[in-house]
């Protein structure tokens, strides 16, 4: 909307002004002199002068509804096209106040009260007033008669007038005030704009049953049926009395032996939790004195012939875990704990799916090899599992039948404390891989898994249930797509065996697959992989993001090869064949060019890319029997130490000679 402003405002302002001042000072009589002054305009003192063309130029302002302060540079990111897109329309609005406020209808009870109040104050008003005012003119009346009337009749006058204003105001308090309504139109009531609507008819349904029985019991009670009852009662107490006096001495024997083994027993059961905390420690100082010539080489004990060998090293054994009610289970998961560095998780199941049988998780702590710290039973075989990094002591495993639980330590009872059902969404095959996740935006936790229906699972531990939501399903890029009958097309469902989340992008996860592809995949849609990797001829059985360098991951198979891929380029940088199925491989937390791996044959191989390209620098035998098929591996946290799983259920703790662990140079 234009408006014009020009600058001849100012001085019509000053010339209206003097107008004015003309026209005060015309009366008569009134300074003939100053006709005859010259009159100076007062001007301000930064008062610009300018001439009659500057005062006659015109200035056009628009005004518009843009906000000057709005972004008008915002970019998101399109989805269906693939690159940031600007934003055509930003919201120009800009709120200066706003006042949050609550509006009572007229016609409700609440709107009249008010309403009745507020004419009632008006009133008590406007009659106070004519009060005031009647009171005033008879004072002025009795003025004038008082001047004119002697002195004896003044004191009758002033008397009769308060009498008559008495009156009046009694008069004035008594009628009732009539309020006058006076109809205002709502601006907020629509129904004089309101479009008539078809009325669906009500319809009553009405079910008619029989009342349920009823009796009617009433009773009173006084003091002979008190007094009754307790002689009954008394009567009873005597029965008892006289069986117990007809008792052979025999059974009052066995029936105190009874009550002694019960008591027992209770403080048996007392007595040892009491020192449950003092046993263990005993337990724990035992096993160091049984396994001393171990804690020993564990502590303190360096292979000095690796100063003579070529860069070469070995793996010098220390514990052995076994547990008798794991015997014949494989070890199919491998975890340390976060938090508690000597403690890490075992999970037994089967590799063979024709003997599938029951499942177990044991914790051992290497303070104490002879015995689990706990022990958790399940009727299937659990096949995977994670530990939380916030809650070291929460952990999720996942079953050979599909489902996924969690267990809690500070609870140690036999069931999970979350478990899915078929109802919940559990998988319809073996789960292969569980990983804890970062907490979701209410500070739910929050765990992914995989499984071979190619459903890839987000679960949510909401309150106290386990809620799904899958985050990708895999299929097979490439493959023909199968037309029902019914018109319906059918993709071949890819099977995931395993997968591995980005340590610093956090929707970003690779998954690998029983085809031998590797698929790098987006918690944010699902419609499409980022890439696909032809990676290996068989099943991927692992694949692991470098902890250090963030483009690196590593994977291996059960075709003899271990890849190391950068994710941006499509070819593996390294292949190693190890000459037989590789179970796992795992990187080492204290340098990004060192990772091992175990082969069914009963091997450990240790690689450093530092130290040589093409070949391991540590190959090693660590089982007993050449029957026993290494399944996983694992490096601790902090020590210099390796644990291996076999099938047999047996886990072995290897120690690296220092060739092995050469940190990297700065």
């Amino acid at each position: 909307m234009p408006q014009k402003q020009t600058r001849k405002q100012s001085i019509s302002a000053t010339r209206g002004a003097r107008k004015r001042d003309e026209d005060s000072g015309t009366d008569v009589g009134d300074g003939t002199d100053e006709w005859s002054q010259s009159r100076a305009t007062v001007r301000p003192p930064d008062q610009l002068e300018l001439t009659d063309a500057e005062l006659k130029e015109e200035f056009t302002r628009i005004l518009t509804a843009n906000n000057p302060h709005a972004p008008q540079n915002i970019v998101r990111y399109s989805f269906k096209e693939g690159t940031y897109k600007a934003i055509g329309f930003v919201n120009q609005m800009a709120v200066h106040f706003s006042q949050v406020g609550n509006l009572i209808p007229k016609d409700s009870d609440e709107g009249r009260r008010q309403h009745y109040r507020a004419e009632l104050a008006a009133g008590s008003q406007e009659s106070a007033k004519v009060v005031t005012s009647e009171t005033e003119v008879l004072e002025e009346e009795e003025e004038p008669k008082e001047a004119e009337t002697e002195a004896g009749s003044q004191t009758d006058v002033p008397a009769a007038a308060a009498e008559m204003t008495e009156k009046v105001v009694e008069e004035e308090l008594r009628a009732p005030v009539q309020p006058k309504e006076r109809k205002l139109t709502n601006q907020f009531n629509f129904s004089e704009r309101a479009s008539q609507t078809f009325n669906n008819p009500l319809r009553d349904r009405e079910c008619q049953m029989e009342p349920p029985p009823r009796t009617n019991f009433s009773a009173t009670a006084n003091q002979w049926e008190i007094y009754d009852a307790y002689v009954d009662e008394l009567e009873k107490l005597e029965k008892t009395k006289e069986k117990e006096k007809t008792k052979t001495p025999v059974a009052k024997k066995t029936e105190k032996m009874a009550l002694r083994k019960l008591t027992s027993m209770e403080s048996q059961s007392d007595d040892i939790t009491k020192v449950t905390q003092a046993a263990k420690i005993v337990e724990r100082m035992v096993n160091q004195n049984t396994y001393d010539d171990v804690a020993q080489d564990f502590k303190y004990y360096e292979d000095a012939a690796d100063e003579y060998r070529d860069q070469e090293g070995t793996l010098l054994p220390l514990w052995k875990f076994q547990n008798d009610k794991a015997k014949r289970l494989a070890v199919t998961a491998l975890c340390w704990n976060p938090k508690y560095k000597d403690l890490f998780a075992v999970g037994h199941g089967s590799y063979d799916f024709m003997k599938q049988s029951r499942g177990m998780l044991l914790l051992y702590s290497m303070k104490n090899p002879s015995f689990p710290e706990y022990i958790f039973s399940s009727e299937s075989g659990i096949m995977c599992l994670d530990m939380h990094v916030d809650h070291p002591y929460l952990v999720v495993v996942g079953y050979y039948d599909g489902n996924v639980a969690i267990y809690n330590l500070k609870k140690p009872h036999s069931q999970p404390c979350f478990r899915s059902t078929s109802k919940s969404g559990k998988h319809t095959d073996p789960v292969w891989q569980v990983k804890w996740q970062k907490d979701d935006m209410d500070h739910n936790l929050n765990f992914f898994s995989v499984s071979s229906d190619g459903r890839i699972v987000s679960w949510t531990l909401v309150k106290s249930e386990l809620v799904h939501i899958d985050v990708i399903k895999l299929k097979v890029e490439g493959s023909s797509t199968t037309e029902t009958p019914e018109g319906l097309q059918l993709h071949t469902v890819g099977c995931g065996t395993a997968f591995d989340f980005h340590r610093e992008i956090d929707y970003m996860f690779l998954v690998g697959t029983e085809e031998g592809k590797i698929y790098k995949c987006s918690k944010s849609y699902s419609s499409q992989f980022l890439d696909t990797y032809d990676a290996h001829n068989m099943a991927v059985d692992a694949v692991i993001w470098n902890p250090f360098h963030t483009k690196v991951f590593m994977s291996c198979s059960s075709d003899w090869t271990v890849k190391i891929w950068d994710h941006t380029i499509k070819t593996p940088m390294f292949i190693y064949d190890l000459n037989s199925a590789v179970g796992d491989v795992a990187w080492a937390p204290y340098s990004s060019t060192v990772f091992a791996a175990v082969t069914t044959d009963g091997k450990a191989h240790v690689f450093d890319l530092a130290v040589n390209k093409y070949e391991a620098i540590c190959n090693q035998p660590v089982v007993a029997k050449k029957k026993n098929k290494i399944t996983h591996v694992q490096f601790n946290p902090i020590h210099p130490i390796i644990i291996v799983g076999d099938d047999r259920g047996h886990i072995t703790c290897l120690k690296l000679s220092p060739n092995l662990r050469k940190m990297p140079k700065g």
